[in-house]
């Protein structure tokens, strides 16, 4: 791999606020502003943070908002892992001198972590008694009765679900192909594989590396929506996100579940995350 440049981040004294100058020192599962972005990023639209079982989440809501509110069932939430691998696999797709096999690999490795993560305590499961070596054990596995839907949007979402298979027990995977317009921005579905009805109590991940303006996921979730699957049913796996793709989802699909390796703060004219990765699909597969 070619060389990159490392920041060390200045250390804050013990007891310093992490959250402004402003902020004040509040019970770490109270809500509380998470200032990811400036104030114009999102037209005065507040984000309130809080922390569920040690995972990071930004909850989002499209209305304007003068003060923190209590995270609700109909908020969007975006999840940021706080793992030191999350960090470490972003860190390896963010430098431009990263081989195309080396950051398809790390894409994977990415895509592996975020489902994981966002797998936690959404997965259905089967109890019963087994016949250790040593004596008789209450267990709990995963229901293979009830299969967990992937959809990666080709191409780039190729590489980030590369791993589903190894995280998830039971899996049905189905190809979504959705391009952009360089010159609009506006997606076209180019290939649906999608059946045309799920089973009742489905859960989906969908799976699109980078959410920039929003509007290749948004098609994918509208298409889940014709075939009757509710926001509460999808949680989207991306590796980076940004605050149009984010502002569109929260507007859209309340109670939608957003995992994401890190936010980034803008979009350029071309519709490309900055500082994002570059193109996820050129950069994975070569071409």
């Amino acid at each position: 791999m070619g060389s990159c440049r490392i920041n060390l981040p200045h250390r804050c004294s013990p007891g310093t606020p992490r959250f402004g100058p402003t902020s004040p020192l509040q019970n770490p599962n109270s809500p509380q502003l998470l200032p990811l972005f400036p104030s114009s990023a999102f037209n005065s639209y507040k984000l309130s943070y809080s922390r569920i079982r040690r995972r990071s989440f930004v909850a989002m809501k499209a209305h304007m908002a003068t003060e923190p509110k209590p995270v609700s069932d109909d908020r969007m939430l975006v999840y940021v892992p706080p793992h030191p691998l999350i960090k470490h696999w972003v860190s390896v797709l963010r430098n431009e001198q990263t081989p195309c096999p080396i950051f398809k690999n790390a894409m994977a490795e990415l895509g592996r972590l975020l489902i994981y993560e966002a797998s936690r305590d959404w997965l259905p499961t089967v109890t019963g008694e087994i016949q250790s070596p040593m004596g008789v054990a209450s267990v709990e596995f995963i229901d293979p009765r009830e299969p967990v839907a992937v959809i990666p949007i080709l191409r780039a979402g190729l590489a980030l679900a590369e791993h589903a298979s190894s995280v998830l027990p039971a899996t049905k995977l189905y190809h979504l192909g959705i391009s952009r317009d360089e010159e609009t921005l506006q997606p076209t579905i180019y290939l649906n594989k999608l059946p045309e009805n799920f089973a009742e109590g489905s859960r989906i991940f969908v799976v699109d590396p980078m959410l920039a303006t929003g509007g290749t996921v948004v098609a994918a979730l509208d298409l889940l929506k014709e075939r009757g699957i509710g926001n509460k049913q999808i949680k989207v796996i991306s590796a980076v996100a940004a605050p149009p793709a984010l502002q569109k989802l929260s507007e859209k699909f309340p109670g939608l579940q957003v995992y994401t390796g890190i936010i980034d703060p803008t979009v350029n004219d071309k519709g490309f995350i900055i500082p994002g990765l570059g193109d996820a699909g050129d950069r994975s597969f070569g071409t």
